[in-house]
């Protein structure tokens, strides 16, 4: 039997679909609505600064307590989320690496449990912007 090139081993998606995450570690970051997914209960965010492992875009799924319909894209907020990461082995890193060109070594999750929306002066224009 030939596997095609695109296959990924069994032992590799095993380790990713049963990822054990960590306790989650709490963040505050500010950035705006993208997308928003009604069905899935999820939002994409482009944050200022980035998570841990360098994104500055990032799927959130939202709390209980977040109502979609009060959600604005393209407004700025203070998001407050939880970070679930989940390490890969070695070898699982080393062979997505290798064979896929992939460079990942855990897997995260993003929990949002609460945002405010900030009053950002847009009236008012900054050199800051221009200069990067």
């Amino acid at each position: 039997m030939v596997k095609k090139k695109d296959d990924i081993p069994d032992w590799v998606t095993d380790e990713i679909q049963n990822a054990k995450f960590q306790k989650p570690t709490e963040m505050k970051k500010t950035g705006y609505i993208l997308e928003l997914y009604d069905a899935d209960n999820k939002i994409d965010t482009q944050l200022y600064d980035p998570v841990e492992d360098g994104r500055h875009i990032v799927t959130m799924d939202l709390s209980k307590k977040i109502k979609m319909k009060d959600l604005e894209k393209g407004v700025v907020y203070e998001f407050t989320f939880d970070q679930h990461k989940a390490p890969l082995s070695k070898k699982v890193s080393e062979y997505l690496e290798k064979e896929k060109e992939i460079e990942m070594n855990a897997i995260y999750q993003f929990e949002l449990k609460s945002l405010e929306m900030l009053d950002v002066g847009s009236s008012e224009t900054t050199d800051d912007d221009l200069e990067e």
